[in-house]
C-alpha cells in the first residue's frame, strides 16, 4: 500500500475529465482482471509522465539488449524485492 495520495482506477472512471487525460489512458493499458493497478504504478498517479517513464525503464531493463537472459533478470527482481520486504 502506498504511503502517498494516489488516484486510484476507480476515481479516474468516475471522473469525466480524467476519463479524457492521460493517467485513464495508462490505467486503462495497466489495469488487472480485478479492476486494479498495482500500487507500484498508482504511485505516480499525481504525475502521469513519471508513471510513463517508469514504464519505459521497466521495459527497457527487462526485455532491453543485454547479456543477461529474461529469467536472470526476474530472479534479480526476485531477490532485490525480498532484500527491500516487498511482497511483490
Amino acid at each position: 500500500m502506498a504511503w502517498i495520495r494516489v488516484i486510484e482506477p476507480k476515481e479516474v472512471q468516475q471522473d469525466p475529465e480524467a476519463k479524457q487525460g492521460k493517467l485513464a489512458e495508462l490505467y486503462s493499458k495497466l489495469v488487472n482482471p480485478e479492476g486494479q493497478v498495482d500500487n507500484i504504478l498508482t504511485i505516480h498517479s499525481l504525475n502521469p509522465e513519471s508513471l510513463e517513464a517508469h514504464l519505459a525503464l521497466y521495459k527497457t531493463m527487462m526485455f532491453g539488449r543485454s547479456p543477461l537472459s529474461r529469467a536472470q533478470r526476474e530472479m534479480i527482481a526476485v531477490v532485490v524485492s525480498a532484500a527491500n520486504r516487498c511482497h511483490y
